[in-house]
């Protein structure tokens, strides 16, 4: 029985649980049987326990008993959130994968894209990368930063939730009496890092989906929330547009609710790629350069409505897309093929990682 130590993010977002969902699985694939995994949050800033990303602590621990590390997946690198120990990082013993991890820009009050003001510096990136036995970033964005500026190997690794598909026989089925309907996947506007004229146009965008999807024949349409502090927002909606809003950090409901709607317009880009995935029809809005990046590798960013730089009516393109019948990967067979090549590259890095853990092993028992 092997033991993996997964330093992740934990927070709110119900949507990084979905990730380590993907992640895990595909872990028991490669190994062909279950194993240990221990996660850790990457950050003790939301958390209370003292014990959280590459601490002295974690990497005491680590060092103790873990046979591998993974690292991810989610936005470690663009907002800053993992705590990284320079000199512990030296002695950690174990091989580390760093898995699927982003790195995006965000735009600005002239609709260019800029720097966040949190992006993890170079210096503790450089010490991850350097340290790491497999660097596999999770878009081209991520990755060009890390080759180009910072002259490290990494290798595209994507997103897991592409195969989540793999692993919808573990989904509870919802109860009897349930009916999904269309589902709006939101962020609280005011956590979009956006321009304020975006921002404040969301709440209208989100109306007129409502009145698309109802007149397109979607008799029950909800608004989802990935994070609860989205609720105070969603629960506007609830008056007079008559939809209700949803919430759990139940991954396996939240799994279940996506696959079984029976359409999903998504600012979520977390909610998106499980949709695509399983098949739900998706309308999928980007407004950063992580979402846009990851779909453009994924082949769906022409599928996609761009919140900025689409040279067009926002609104306009929400409503075209719903009244279409939105994105339906079920019958695009030439992107089915890309996925299947990502999928491929992802086992073949998962099963590297664990022919260094079984090398690992061994040497620890000569």
């Amino acid at each position: 029985m092997f033991t993996i130590a997964n330093i992740r993010p934990f927070g709110h977002n119900v949507g990084n649980t979905a990730i380590s969902f993907a992640i895990k699985n595909m872990m028991y694939d490669s190994f062909g049987r279950l194993i240990t995994v221990i996660d850790y949050p990457a950050t003790s800033r939301h958390e209370t326990t003292a014990k959280a990303g590459l601490s002295k602590q974690t990497i005491h621990e680590i060092n103790r008993f873990a046979d591998g590390v993974i690292i991810g997946g989610g936005n470690l690198y663009e907002n800053n959130e993992i705590d990284v120990d320079p000199e512990a990082l030296k002695h950690l013993i174990p091989p580390m994968m760093l898995f699927s991890n982003s790195r995006g820009r965000i735009y600005g009050r002239n609709n260019t894209l800029q720097e966040r003001s949190d992006v993890i510096p170079d210096s503790k990136l450089s010490n991850l990368v350097n340290k790491a036995t497999i660097s596999a970033s999770r878009d081209s964005a991520t990755h060009n930063y890390i080759k180009d500026n910072l002259g490290l190997d990494d290798v595209l690794g994507y997103c897991p939730t592409i195969n989540l598909c793999d692993y919808e026989y573990l989904l509870p089925k919802l109860p009897e009496n349930e009916e999904v309907g269309a589902l709006i996947s939101i962020r609280t506007p005011g956590l979009m890092n956006l321009p304020i004229s975006k921002q404040s146009s969301i709440q209208g965008d989100i109306e007129l989906s409502i009145n698309a999807l109802r007149e397109s024949g979607h008799k029950r349409v909800r608004i989802l929330c990935n994070d609860s502090r989205d609720l105070d927002f969603a629960v506007q909606f609830k008056g007079a547009m008559k939809a209700d809003p949803l919430f759990t950090n139940d991954v396996y409901q939240y799994l279940s609710l996506i696959k079984n709607a029976s359409m999903l317009v998504s600012y979520r880009l977390h909610a998106t790629l499980p949709a695509v995935s399983f098949t739900t029809p998706v309308v999928n809005i980007t407004y950063d350069e992580r979402a846009e990046s990851i779909c453009q590798d994924l082949g769906i960013l022409s599928e996609s409505i761009k919140m900025v730089g689409n040279g067009s009516n926002t609104r306009d393109l929400i409503r075209n897309k719903i009244i279409s019948g939105g994105y339906k990967s079920s019958t695009d067979k030439k992107r089915q093929a890309i996925w299947k090549d990502i999928s491929a590259t992802q086992k073949s890095l998962f099963d590297n990682f664990r022919n260094q853990i079984e090398d690992y092993v061994k040497s620890c028992k000569a």
